[in-house]
């Protein structure tokens, strides 16, 4: 049996696949910006005096890293409306990964926290510095450096379980190519496209992502 390859859909079809792989990108950025400033408080929380919060953040990351993402999107995207709690699926999509997303990036970042001496901390406050300040400016930025290779392989993985929105219709990259071979019958080409188009958003997000903490995080605690 002999398959010709045929490319010529192509052209009519990349409109599409571009404005999948622009959802893909856009739920991508949104879900990582939200994951981590609670990844931050939740592994703060973690560390904190109060431990009824320790306890609650502990359950909450047992719970989302111990159950699968595409029922956490069902249960917010079908479930909540019978609590009289309805969401469009973008924003149920950007939810669903936000909180699958910080579950595991609470235990990345506390790694990074437990990782810095704590002389640095005590240091820091004989000299004065405030509790808040000493987390923000002198623990966190070393943590996050540490942890930053852990942290831009979760981001990445987030990108590729964008693809499970699809199924309440969030019409990014994987939703277009399915509609897109379904229309043309070029299954093989069409997803070949599509993985190509995912590797090279991977690539591409991650090198941006270590130019930033090249920028952001200087020389010095790269």
């Amino acid at each position: 049996m002999r398959y010709s390859l045929d490319f010529n859909w192509l052209w009519d079809g990349m409109g599409a696949l571009a404005y999948g792989a622009g959802t893909t990108l856009a739920l991508t950025v949104s879900t990582s910006v939200l994951g981590i400033v609670l990844s931050i408080l939740g592994a703060a929380a973690r560390r904190g005096p109060y431990p009824w919060l320790r306890k609650l953040v502990g359950l909450y990351v047992e719970i989302m890293r111990n159950t699968p993402f595409l029922v956490q999107l069902f249960f917010i995207f079908f479930g909540l409306p019978s609590l009289g709690i309805r969401l469009d699926p973008i924003t149920a999509a950007v939810l669903a990964m936000t909180l699958n997303m910080a579950a595991y990036t609470i235990e990345v970042v506390g790694a990074g926290l437990d990782a810095i001496p704590r002389g640095q901390k005590e240091a820091a406050q004989a000299l004065g510095l405030r509790p808040r300040l000493v987390f923000f400016k002198i623990i966190l930025p070393q943590a996050i450096a540490i942890i930053f290779p852990a942290l831009t392989s979760q981001i990445i993985i987030m990108m590729l379980e964008s693809a499970v929105v699809s199924q309440i219709s969030v019409r990014e990259l994987a939703q277009e190519a399915d509609l897109l071979q379904s229309r043309t019958f070029r299954s093989f080409e069409t997803y070949l496209v599509a993985t190509l188009i995912y590797l090279s958003m991977s690539a591409a997000l991650r090198r941006l992502l270590f130019a930033g903490k090249r920028r952001f995080l200087g020389a010095g605690l790269a």
